[in-house]
This record gives C-alpha cells, structure tokens and sequence, in this order.
C-alpha cells in the first residue's frame, strides 16, 4: 500500500505557501498610504490669506479618521535638505507652497524625488500658488507631474464671487458635491496635457475657465489640483472641505462614498492665530480684482 504523506505534505506545503502570500498581500494593503503633506511660511501676502502651514494643519485634520493614511505635515521652507529622502518615503504629496511649480525644480534631487514617486504611481496634489510660478521655464516641469499650471505672461488671476460649476457629477471626487458659490480668487487660462479631466470651471471673461482637474497619468499615478482657497476663511465651506478630502483620497486611490465623507470639523481647528476668520468677501482684501500677471 502506497504512503499519502508525501502527497499531503506536497498539499500543506502548496497551501502553506498560499497562505503566506494571502496574507502578505493582504498586510501590503492594509498598511496606511504615507502622505506627505507640505506647507510653508507666509509669502508676504496679507494674513489670512496664502496661509500654507495653517491650510496643511487643517488637510491633515481632516484626514485623521481615515485608518488608511498616515499623513505628516512638515515645513519646506529653502533650503528643505531633507525633501528628498521624505518624498522618496511617501505614497503621495499635498504641496501647500509658493510658486509650485518652480518649487518643485528649485532643487534637482527634489525634482527627481518627485519624478520617482509619480513613477511608482504615488499621488501628487497641488492646490492653490502650488499651482504654477512667475516664469514661464517652470511649465514643463510641473505639467509632466501634474497636468496643468501657469506661468510666464500669460499667467492670470481674479478675485471675484464665483460659482464653481461641476464638469462631471458622477466624478468619484465630486460625490456628494454641487455647485459651488463662492468668493475667491482663480487662476485660469491654464496650461495643461491632453487627457486631463477638468472637474469644475468657473465663468471669467465669457469663458468657462477650469479652476480643478483630476489626471490618471500614464505611469498608473494620479494627480489633483485645486486653484482655490486663495482665503483661508473658505475653509469653513463644508463643499470646500470634502472636494479637498475627496481629491487627495481618489489621488491616494482609497474608495469614496458615492454620498460623499463626513466634513464635521471643530471650527477652532479652522483659526489662525486664535481667531476664525469671516468669509471672504469684496473688503476682504485691498487689491485689484482685474485680470493681473504681475503679482503672482
């Protein structure tokens, strides 16, 4: 009579070795998405508005009931020696600085870092003046890992009330999400690769000017960015809480509830320096509200 222990232990063996591979892939899934959230300091702009470390405060806040993220704020103020190594350790970036796009290549092992983490598909995330630089040369560089920005002449701006009108409802960024109205300030007349998805526009000089977008990049990566949030007050839009949230979550492609997640959020966490600033409006800020290049 022939032996079938040979034959079970080949069966334990070959379900053992099932086994090990099941749960380390399940291990690799569970293990929190590491999320690099960059701010810097004020940029010479009038206080409340531009406030980098206060708006990555508050992004990290909101991220904090999501298990799959372990984000990090830090402040990349130049010269940010240790970028690098940081952005070679993430799964993701959420860039809250002056000038992005030219931030983004100030340093060439910065700029490869970035390069290498859209390369393994991490998430790459620009809202506001992350968005772009005053010189033109910068465009390239931001558009390949990004897939829009401004700069050179013909970069513009204008601060006016505004409704953010939705391109695709059904876009998992913007479940749960109207139509936006809102006073702020835009950027537009954006450059941008083809195949990016605008995500809302916004009406200026008779033309519906892309204000978000969304990018499933060719290297399996996505990237999101935001115009908005020129006033840190703006925070206090539950719309703007959850488009933000949400962008940064299908960037770091964690599923989103089709109705949308949760943006209840303790309004002290929205302060700056101990006082919650009121919604912007056409006093909030002494400038010219005309189409400008120069400023930024």
């Amino acid at each position: 009579m022939k032996s079938h222990i040979p034959f079970l232990f080949r069966t334990c063996t070959a379900s053992l070795i099932v086994l090990i591979f099941t749960a380390s892939a399940f291990a690799a899934e569970s293990k929190p998405k590491r999320l690099l959230i960059v701010g810097q300091s004020p940029d010479g702009h009038p206080p409340r508005t531009h406030e980098f470390m206060a708006g990555a405060q508050v992004t990290a806040e909101l991220l904090k009931p999501y298990k799959e993220i372990h984000a990090a704020v830090v402040k990349a103020d130049e010269p940010w020696s240790d970028g690098p190594k940081l952005i070679d350790q993430a799964d993701g970036i959420v860039m809250w600085v002056t000038q992005g796009a030219q931030w983004m290549q100030t340093d060439a092992e910065r700029h490869a870092a970035l390069k290498r983490l859209a390369g393994r598909g991490g998430a790459i995330v620009a809202l506001h003046w992350s968005v772009g630089a005053k010189d033109a040369k910068y465009i390239e560089g931001q558009l390949d890992l990004l897939g829009a920005t401004r700069g050179g002449p013909q970069r513009k701006y204008l601060v006016l009330p505004t409704e953010l009108k939705r391109v695709v409802p059904e876009h998992p960024i913007l479940s749960g999400i109207g139509d936006i109205k809102v006073y702020d300030e835009i950027y537009y007349a954006l450059d941008r690769v083809p195949g990016i998805q605008p995500l809302f526009t916004a009406r200026i000089e008779g033309k519906d000017e892309m204000a978000a977008w969304s990018w499933e990049r060719p290297d399996g990566g996505r990237s999101f960015g935001f115009v908005g949030l020129h006033f840190h007050a703006n925070w206090q839009l539950p719309e703007y809480r959850r488009f933000v949230v949400q962008g940064i979550l299908w960037s770091l492609k964690i599923p989103i509830p089709a109705s949308g997640v949760n943006m209840d959020i303790d309004s002290k966490k929205l302060e700056v320096n101990g006082v919650l600033p009121p919604l912007p409006g056409p006093d909030s800020e002494k400038k010219s509200t005309k189409p400008n290049a120069a400023k930024q």
